[in-house]
């Protein structure tokens, strides 16, 4: 049974309470990056024990985050905080060739979570690499995933483009060798737009051989345009830090939702928003446990008569393996 229907159940008849909708996205919440990325802590603490070290965190949710420094994570920001010889993990978001370097120099045994769907992109810049083009990579500066694309190939190979102004002032070496490859986790609308407007201005631009914006962040994108244009308020539940979750955000606003907030928890809830809402719209980012979605639901259930509609645009299926290493 699956959460919606979970709450369904439970939900209070009481009359005394003011009725409210709440239009739940679907899909939403944990993709199969992060459910990898989490499952290869979990297991390499399992096999060898605490502690294991992880570089940066994990993935953008300090709820994911404290749960496993509970079963004996240690995030740091960089290797040197890492003493000889551990255990290492790196992030779902990718990292620079420079890090795995320095782990070997520094015989540290590590484990790579780096998302599949980002390793993709990783390829697709070594491959146009190869073939002499130069590189632009539409996405957000100071981002992990950004930090970590752009050092596969040695600086200066790749140009960092963040609006369609941007692109507008960008100047190619030579518009005949020239390639683009995104972020994962951007708005499709945005990028889109961005891609439109490069390959008007350069028309032999290369492009990957599949979008490089995840299916999740697709998916959880088309979920929210399917409820926002309902809703008086929309609650995102996910990290400030994470891209996809705040890009949840500014869909939700574009769709038609007359608001919409990011919530890290249902501790916090704005309930002033809610007020004089008739209609809430919730969902929550790639990173942000199923758990949190059900908390806010039961504050809301405290609070309203509540009737709960999912809104399904597909279903997820995807699968990614951990390392053998920790299979075995």
């Amino acid at each position: 049974m699956g959460s919606a229907d979970h709450l369904r159940e439970g939900l209070s008849l009481s009359s005394d309470k003011p009725h409210l909708t709440l239009l739940l996205a679907a899909p939403r919440g944990f993709c199969a990056g992060v459910e990898r990325a989490i499952r290869i802590v979990e297991l390499a603490l399992e096999k060898y024990g605490a502690p294991v070290y992880v570089r940066h965190e994990i993935v953008h949710n300090r709820f994911v985050v404290e749960r496993l420094e509970k079963l004996g994570a240690v995030f740091v920001e960089e290797l040197n905080e890492v003493p000889e010889g551990a255990r290492v993990i790196f992030s779902a978001h990718g990292v620079p060739k420079s890090v795995p370097a320095e782990a070997q120099s520094r015989q540290l045994h590590y484990f790579d979570a780096t998302c599949p769907l980002v390793s993709k992109v990783h390829v697709e810049a070594e491959r146009h690499h190869k073939a002499g083009h130069e590189i632009v990579l539409i996405g957000h500066a100071g981002h992990p995933e950004v930090e970590g694309t752009m050092g596969q190939l040695p600086a200066g190979s790749i140009s960092l483009l963040e609006t369609v102004a941007d692109v507008d002032a960008f100047k190619p070496r030579d518009a005949r060798r020239l390639a683009y490859i995104t972020q994962t986790t951007l708005s499709v609308d945005d990028t889109a737009e961005m891609v439109a407007r490069l390959r008007q201005r350069f028309p032999d631009i290369a492009g990957p051989h599949k979008e490089d914006i995840c299916y999740a962040t697709t998916n959880r994108q088309e979920a929210m345009k399917a409820i926002a244009p309902r809703a008086d308020v929309v609650f995102v539940v996910g990290a400030p830090n994470s891209s996809n979750s705040m890009r949840l955000v500014e869909v939700a606003l574009r769709s038609g939702a007359k608001q919409a907030t990011l919530i890290q928890r249902a501790s916090d809830i704005d309930w002033s928003l809610v007020d004089q809402a008739k209609v809430i719209g919730l969902s929550a980012g790639a990173s942000a446990p199923e758990l949190l979605v059900e908390q806010v639901i039961s504050a809301f259930q405290e609070r309203y008569q509540l009737d709960v509609e999912e809104t399904r645009v597909t279903r997820e299926d995807v699968i990614f393996n951990v390392p053998r290493a920790l299979a075995s």
